[in-house]
């Protein structure tokens, strides 16, 4: 009886300690995290600057773990990809109810594209060109990680990057500053909505700064080395963006800037971010980037420890140098007290902000977890966004469809083969940086064209093929779960009961491309060819004589240079989340209008790269468009200059005419503004959406500028037989860059507008701008 009533008094202490926990008044933020500063010793300030992952820590045992005993002691900040309400909620008690302090901990996790309901990749979602629903996508995900006890994304990433060989090009939003900014704007209010403190948002994290996505050769984790005017114009941008929004945290790169490595960097982390942006809240290394620079040769982890605070480093992720060094750096005067207290105070700022002094477990709601994740709604919700997404590259004219329209859409009728290793691959449709998604959850290819045209047709499958010939690259392609069950069949088997199924069909539906693993961090390419297994098994199919239509699974625009020229169709559906098989088959069977738009140029062939529609004219510009060779002129001797697929190049099932374009005034000040107009004409037989571009060249500048540069973009939807007029206003601002000085002007003279479908239009008018 005596053991009960002991237990009774202990369980109703720590109940009614809880209770009090919630939503308690507390002083204003500054004079808060000042007191709490000033009862904190040396050892529990750099213990707010460290960032473990979770390690061993599993439900019910979290009090035995190695990271429990230094959350006890006050040695820990944060615990990051640690995953579930039960177990955030059971090591949140150990840093609020053990430690001496009582300050909670930060959670945070690759909230990236989605959380169990997952969205398409980055790249794939940008090509939506609709800053509403990537920012109803972020909210989404926001809703569902919170509900799950996270606090904290390490999202959006918004590194520009135009060379397609780098994996990462999956996460990121493309290759054009402007959009990338838009889009950084959008998922950073969607994460964080007005009020951090509010349960259902999280703290987001921009990444990587900076120039991340500009390693040489395309390679991973590599030297990235270039002028700081195109620092400024072409890369700075979306961060900047991101940092405007109000974005509470940064992550810094891996890479090196200026030959010193960006978590050592003050240039960028202090006099960039913190003096010319104004960013007030914290930066956080990447996983062992402290550890990383000794392998930079920068010097011991003492050494890189002490650059990294005194660059403006204020969170050290698992590298332990922090933790490890830094009491004996102040010790020795390598680093200040000063220098110290100013990381903690931005990191118990976050927490104040967060809303976790006034109730630690405002993010561990029970019945959240069980309702909010998951749910129909927001499966709905990121099916519509996913078919969205899909750009459609081909759509040649087919006996399957109206006279003079493309194969696509297909009908719901007759016998359909859907062929391809990515046709039954429901662990793949989630794609890279999909931590948190259930992928036996996720819809595939097979599953949504049955699920679309119901008892209508007869749906035959058939793998074909493997992803690749070598099985070892195939496991590296498809790690992290991701698998595709290799077949052990040898390749003629396979491909004969392929070309058995295809032969009873009426049309062919081939899953080809890469694997989910195939693109994201560490998967960068040699080549981006779809692999040859699956390409011998393209040409044997289109040996047979039936209409094919190629869904391309990818993270990253690939050399299709033999399949344009060959393939009636070609439909990139990227990698679409966990409802890719029902937003694919939507528009391939005519549901959904294909609106989406690339984000990234498509080049003819990797020699090309880097390719990118905003590049600057050279003193000996090629004199022709048709791709004829002229000596002595910027053009390759095997090859024209032009790529595969522009950026902003995207067809619709309709077809959309533009007219001509109107200036307001051919002459411009500084204090005012011209509004440049379009008449668009849906001519074709469907309703559908078009993204309406702008684009602007100046013409003469103080150092030399792009060709053309996206300052503008409308979505709009236009009813068959329908003409709506766009207008863009341009103002000043859209005319500024910077200069050889690096300051941000706007300087008179002439400037060309072009309006129109994608990048490669010529629709233009003309204006001055003068003192």
């Amino acid at each position: 009886m005596k053991i009960k009533i002991t237990l009774f008094l202990l369980l109703f202490t720590s109940f009614v300690f809880a209770q009090k926990q919630k939503n308690i008044a507390i002083a204003p933020k500054e004079i808060f995290v000042s007191e709490l500063m000033s009862k904190m010793t040396l050892e529990e300030k750099i213990g707010q600057l460290n960032l473990p992952t979770s390690g061993d820590i599993t439900t019910g045992q979290a009090n035995s773990s190695n990271v429990a005993k230094n959350i006890e002691q006050g040695k820990v900040g944060g615990l990051f990809n640690i995953k579930s309400i039960h177990k955030i909620k059971e090591v949140q008690k150990i840093a609020v109810e053990k430690s001496r302090l009582k300050i909670p901990l930060l959670f945070g996790m690759d909230v990236i594209h989605g959380y169990e309901t997952t969205f398409p990749i980055p790249l794939g979602l940008s090509c939506t060109w609709d800053m509403n629903l990537i920012k109803r996508s972020a909210q989404i995900a926001a809703q569902e990680a919170s509900a799950d006890g996270i606090n904290w994304t390490f999202s959006p990433m918004v590194d520009i990057s135009r060379d397609p060989r780098w994996g990462r090009v999956s996460e990121g939003s493309g290759e054009d500053p402007y959009l990338g900014s838009q889009i950084a704007k959008a998922m950073v209010t969607g994460y964080q909505g007005d009020d951090l403190s509010k349960n259902n948002t999280l703290l987001s994290c921009v990444k990587h700064f900076a120039l991340y996505g500009a390693p040489e050769g395309g390679r991973e984790y590599n030297t990235v080395d270039m002028s700081r005017i195109r620092m400024y114009n072409e890369y700075f941008p979306p961060y900047k963006a991101a940092i405007d929004a109000g974005v509470g945290s940064v992550m810094a790169s891996f890479n090196e800037i200026d030959g010193i490595p960006a978590t050592a960097n003050k240039w960028l982390m202090t006099d960039v971010l913190r003096k010319q942006w104004g960013f007030k809240g914290f930066v956080v290394t990447d996983y062992t980037a402290i550890m990383e620079m000794e392998y930079h040769g920068i010097g011991n982890m003492q050494t890189v420890s002490a650059l990294a605070l005194k660059a403006g480093i204020e969170m050290d992720m698992v590298s332990d140098g922090f933790l490890g060094t830094l009491k004996k750096s102040l010790d020795e005067g390598k680093v200040t007290i000063q220098e110290i207290d100013n990381a903690v105070r931005l990191i118990l700022n976050a927490k104040y902000d967060l809303g976790l002094f006034h109730d630690p477990y405002r993010y561990c709601d029970e019945k959240r977890a069980k309702t909010e994740i998951f749910t129909t709604s927001n499966r709905n919700e990121a099916r519509k966004i996913a078919s969205q997404s899909l750009v459609l590259l081909k759509n040649a004219p087919s006996p399957l469809g109206r006279a003079g329209e493309g194969i696509l859409p297909l009908k719901k009728s007759g016998t359909i083969a859907v062929i391809g290793p990515l046709a039954d691959a429901k662990e793949n449709m989630a794609g890279t940086w999909s931590v948190a998604t259930k992928q036996e959850n996720s819809i595939s290819l097979v599953t949504g064209i049955q699920s679309v045209v119901g008892t209508s047709a007869k749906v035959l499958y058939a793998k074909g093929s493997n992803l690749d010939y070598n099985e070892q690259l195939e496991e590296r392609a498809t790690m992290f779960g991701k698998t595709l069950r290799r077949d052990k069949r040898t390749k003629e088997e396979l491909l004969s009961e392929a070309l058995k199924i295809a032969n009873q069909s009426d049309v062919i539906i081939a899953a080809l491309g890469e694997s989910a693993e195939f693109s994201g961090e560490c998967s960068s390419r040699t080549s981006i060819k779809i692999p040859q297994a699956q390409k011998d098994l393209l040409n044997e199919l289109l040996k047979t004589g039936k209409p094919i239509v190629l869904t391309l699974f990818n993270g990253r625009p690939l050399d299709l240079t033999d399949e344009n020229a060959t393939v009636p169709a070609i439909l990139d559906v990227w990698f679409a989340g966990s409802e890719a098989g029902y937003a694919i088959a939507d528009v391939l069977f005519g549901n959904e209008n294909p609106s989406g738009k690339l984000t990234m140029t498509f080049p003819r062939t990797i020699g090309q790269i880097p390719i990118y529609y905003n590049a600057k004219n050279t003193g000996r510009p090629l004199g022709n468009s048709e791709g004829k060779f002229e000596k002595f002129k910027t053009n390759y001797i095997d090859e024209r200059n032009e790529p595969l697929f522009p950026f902003g190049f995207g067809l619709s099932y309709t077809t959309f005419t533009y007219g001509n374009l109107f200036i307001s005034s051919n002459k411009m000040t500084a204090s005012e503004t011209i509004n440049v107009s379009v008449p668009v004409t849906n001519s074709g037989n469907y309703d559908g959406k078009e993204v309406v571009q702008l684009y602007i060249r100046d013409v003469i500048g103080s150092v030399t500028r792009p060709l053309k540069e996206l300052k503008g973009f409308q979505k709009i939807e236009i009813n068959k037989g329908e003409t709506k007029t766009v207008t863009f206003e341009i103002s000043i601002e859209e005319l500024k860059f910077y200069n050889s000085d690096l300051q941000f002007v706007a300087e008179p003279g002439k400037f060309e507008v072009f309006i129109g479908s994608n990048s490669d239009t010529t629709s233009r008018v003309v204006f001055d701008l003068v003192n």
